[in-house]
């Protein structure tokens, strides 16, 4: 057994990634992060004022919309800034407490996400196979209890990640495979048995996430033998049209979050490149996306947004 000092348990920093050789393309990958982000925030925000507004859009599907904005909008903030001021401002260190918060944050927003990714395909579900429950059974009340419950299993599940590896020792390279704090990662410069880490992170993986998309790709086959009753092909393609944009939400957050689990799990030897941009993929592909798919699947956000900038030029051009 290695001895440790008093600062090997209590590690003062640990370093984020960067591109080795590269450190000039910092500042050109800090625009195109910080044009994302803004698009990301002003893009939710608007979906939120808009819903909010809007007296038709006071629906369940459109409520839970809401939320994944919002989760998405406390996603991106919780790591991007901290990235630009890495790339502009060279600042790579981050303390082991705000890197401990930083990864609770990003799992447990994650957890949330998905939680409600479910919870839409419910509502799709109910929607469409039992139409005439649909209205008794999500209720405004329901809705808003569904969200306190995504919240709480999110942090009830990610909780015991942190604290995991707060008494866990670090004694050899701090160094990040990523921007940003994630627990597999930080997990892996512990220089000491870290077989409960593993197994619990794994457990949480696989019964919020892994059990919300087989739930979801249930729910889709079911939806879909009900839309195969129908008489036409017309009428199957009218009733599924309106789960498309939500089929789109669902791929952009799970094929990230996949490609980032095989990144870490099978890539150990690819370049550094490809662990910071699957990482900051998988923060801002789907709080960019998300918005933009509702936007463009949703005549009532389409109209909405169209009025707002009308009367925003009408206003400039006073």
């Amino acid at each position: 057994m290695p001895s440790h000092n008093s600062s090997d348990l209590s590690p003062p920093s640990f370093i984020l990634a960067s591109i080795p050789g590269q450190e000039v393309a910092h500042f050109w990958m800090a625009i195109l992060l910080c044009s994302m982000y803004i698009l990301a925030v002003t893009a939710n925000c608007a979906v939120l004022f808009i819903v909010k507004t809007e007296p038709s859009l006071h629906t369940p599907m459109y409520f839970f919309l809401c939320m994944l904005a919002a989760i998405d909008l406390a996603l991106s903030t919780s790591t991007v800034p901290r990235v630009l001021s890495f790339y502009w401002f060279n600042t790579r260190e981050i303390s082991f407490a705000a890197c401990l918060v930083q990864m609770f944050l990003i799992h447990t927003l994650s957890a949330i996400e998905s939680t409600v990714l479910l919870a839409m395909a419910v509502d799709r579900y109910m929607a469409i196979c039992h139409p005439l429950r649909y209205t008794a059974t999500l209720t405004n009340a329901a809705t808003a209890k569904i969200g306190l419950v995504a919240m709480a299993r999110g942090v009830v599940f990610f909780l015991p990640l942190p604290l995991l590896l707060l008494p866990l020792p670090f004694c050899g390279s701090r160094m990040l495979s990523h921007s940003f704090c994630l627990h597999q990662d930080v997990m892996n410069l512990a220089c000491a048995n870290t077989t409960p880490s593993v197994v619990y992170g794994l457990t949480a993986i696989l019964l919020v996430m892994g059990l919300d998309a087989i739930l979801i790709c249930l729910s889709y086959i079911l939806i879909l033998k009900s839309v195969l009753r129908l008489a036409s092909w017309k009428e199957r393609l009218k009733v599924f049209s309106t789960c498309v944009a939500h089929i789109c939400v669902v791929l952009a957050f799970y094929v990230p979050l996949i490609g980032l689990s095989v990144v870490h799990r099978f890539g150990k030897d690819l370049a550094p490149l490809v662990h910071i941009i699957m990482g900051n993929v998988y923060i801002l592909v789907p709080a960019v996306l998300n918005p933009i798919i509702y936007g463009v699947r949703t005549k009532q956000i389409q109209r909405r947004i169209l009025n707002l900038i009308h009367v925003y030029s009408d206003r400039t051009a006073q």
